[in-house]
């Protein structure tokens, strides 16, 4: 099972803003970490089953039970320093919860480190997109394209995600992978061109080397990569916000994560939720994580 151990200290200017629960096999303090994880509770937009404010700690509670040493990649997550500073204090308002994933985003990238963000709602996303260098590419797993302007009169709503995206990084720098949920308005939308959305069909037909050639036909060397957990098939992956039939496979996600982890500069996971979930969508992102993170500490990609 994972190991608990003791954190030293975290990096002095955030330390007011989370409350301190951790992931075990986080035991490195903040200034040698090269990964740091953090939470951010807030399901303030959520439009249908609210709850993914309760994930952050459902996925570390589910950590608990993830040996410390995985064999497919080799790694000994205790040494592959990592860093876990706790949940985000976070409020009721969006444009401020964005504001301050912002901040701390930034923090860490300048800092040279990898954060791993633990949602919440998908509009915490658009803080740490606002960090990006201006050739970063975006992939993201979604049920949903995501691409409304505005949605329920906010232009932070988790709805609109993909869209705002689009404003900071600019046209073909953005790969939505599992897409099989689009409005009317969205599918209509000038701008939809812009974004290049794989279906969950266009994966199940083609197949997911498919996307990755495609992907890397671009020559991406930085890439950010967001997980909305609805873009996994609902057998797998129950506890979501907004679940919708006919979804990616976790073996396809993971591939994904492994063929690109070593230019992945943000990751984060989002929409689960607790209330929900039978304990496998806990799992199921609490092991994308030791994914994510052992990719990037093996040699070599093994899937």
């Amino acid at each position: 099972m994972g190991d608990n151990g003791h954190q030293e200290d975290n990096v002095p200017e955030l330390n007011h803003l989370f409350s301190f629960r951790k992931i075990a096999d986080a035991v490195s303090p903040y200034n040698v970490a090269r990964y740091v994880v953090f939470g951010v509770p807030f399901d303030g937009t959520s439009s249908f089953r609210r709850g993914s404010r309760l994930a952050p700690d459902t996925v570390r509670l589910a950590y608990d039970n993830l040996e410390s040493f995985e064999f497919s990649y080799g790694v000994d997550f205790p040494s592959a320093a990592i860093c876990d500073m706790g949940n985000l204090q976070v409020g009721e308002d969006v444009s401020e919860m964005v504001d301050t994933v912002e901040s701390v985003i930034g923090t860490i990238m300048r800092s040279g480190k990898v954060p791993v963000m633990l949602g919440g709602e998908h509009s915490v996303t658009v803080g740490a997109v606002r960090n990006l260098p201006a050739d970063t590419i975006m992939i993201i797993i979604d049920a949903h394209s995501d691409f409304r302007d505005e949605y329920m009169g906010n232009k932070l709503n988790h709805a609109c995600v993909t869209r705002r995206a689009l404003e900071i990084l600019g046209a073909g720098r953005i790969f939505s992978i599992g897409t099989r949920s689009v409005s009317k308005e969205e599918y209509r939308s000038e701008e939809w061109k812009n974004v290049r959305f794989f279906t969950a069909n266009e994966v199940r037909m083609k197949g997911i080397s498919a996307a990755i050639q495609e992907i890397e036909s671009r020559n991406p060397s930085r890439i950010y990569f967001s997980i909305d957990m609805d873009g996994i098939d609902p057998s797998e992956a129950p506890g979501v916000g907004t679940p919708e039939p006919y979804g990616l496979n976790a073996v396809d996600v993971r591939s994904l994560i492994s063929h690109f982890a070593k230019r992945i500069i943000g990751f984060d996971i989002v929409e689960m939720t607790p209330v929900y979930d039978n304990g496998n969508t806990s799992m199921l992102a609490a092991k994308l994580i030791q994914d994510f993170i052992g990719s990037r500490e093996t040699p070599q990609s093994l899937f």
